[in-house]
């Protein structure tokens, strides 16, 4: 009987297919397709019914799924307790991020984490599209999503708010009145992430504004392509104010609606569903918050 074939029988139902489930502990998916079919062949009877972009379990997997899932979701939780309490701070630390957040605030740290602790490697994947926790074998994927949106496989440890504003070059306010309310900013063109449809103010009495952004000059999730866009003068930039602090400070960009504050993003660190992560990530998570507001 070999244990690990049932292990990750679960995990392939935990992470809804077997090409999710290799990526999450890091084996061919050839290999994991194997270990299910040596479960079935040691059962005699059919676990999962296959197709081309999904797995569905039969009767017989559901009630060995039911029966044993618990238990390997809990000997797992078992063993990263266990890890955890080995406080020496080595191997690698698989991140992913959005690319904003990981160029500007996830590098500083790593960099300082790696001159600390010598024995550590790190890996940031950054991404421009909305990172998926569960098709990465990560230690930490970071997201910026909404609490409702996150799945049951992660737990979000914690939540870091990122402050915003508006950013525009001097060439275009030359053109265009600069704006004293965000309403204003319609008459503008805007500069927008892909999926950004709003954008929140509060205002100087705290009243709460939301201005719809329906056609904008430009979409890219990239925020550097933004950025670019901005000093050329082709549009109002809405990003994370550490983004643009050089170009602030050298004039190429002003900040628009000092007395409006623009709602803030919040980042989740989610972390695979065990209570004990190990000392790495504990740690670069502390370290972060000590440079984030969280």
């Amino acid at each position: 009987m070999n244990w690990d074939d049932y292990d990750v029988f679960c995990r392939v139902i935990e992470h809804g297919g077997f090409s999710a489930a290799a990526r999450v502990i890091d084996r061919p998916r050839s290999s994991v397709s194997a270990s299910v079919m040596r479960l079935e062949h040691e059962l005699r009877t059919r676990l999962l019914e296959r197709t081309t972009r999904h797995v569905r379990l039969t009767e017989a997997g559901a009630g060995l799924y039911r029966r044993i899932g618990p238990l390997f979701a809990q000997l797992r939780d078992a063993r990263s307790e266990a890890a955890a309490l080995e406080e020496t701070v080595r191997g690698t630390l698989r991140m992913a991020s959005p690319y904003e957040f990981g160029a500007h605030h996830l590098a500083p740290v790593a960099c300082d984490m790696m001159a600390r602790y010598p024995e550590l490697v790190v890996q940031i994947d950054v991404e421009h599209a909305v990172v998926n926790p569960l098709e990465r074998p990560c230690d930490i994927v970071f997201s910026m999503v909404e609490r409702e949106a996150l799945n049951t496989g992660t737990i979000a440890r914690r939540v870091f708010s990122l402050q915003q504003g508006l950013f525009a070059a001097p060439a275009l306010l030359e053109r265009h009145p600069v704006p004293e309310r965000p309403e204003a900013l319609s008459e503008l063109p805007l500069l927008a992430t892909s999926d950004e449809t709003t954008w929140g103010f509060v205002g100087p009495a705290g009243e709460s504004i939301t201005l719809a952004v329906v056609t904008p000059k430009l979409r890219s999730a990239n925020a550097e392509v933004r950025l670019r866009a901005a000093l050329a003068g082709l549009g109002v930039l809405h990003v994370t104010a550490t983004y643009c602090e050089r170009q602030v400070e050298t004039g190429t960009l002003r900040t628009l609606l000092p007395d409006y504050a623009c709602t803030p993003r919040h980042v989740y660190a989610l972390l695979p569903s065990q209570r004990h992560p190990p000392a790495k990530v504990r740690l670069f998570l502390d370290a972060l918050s000590a440079r984030l507001p969280s």
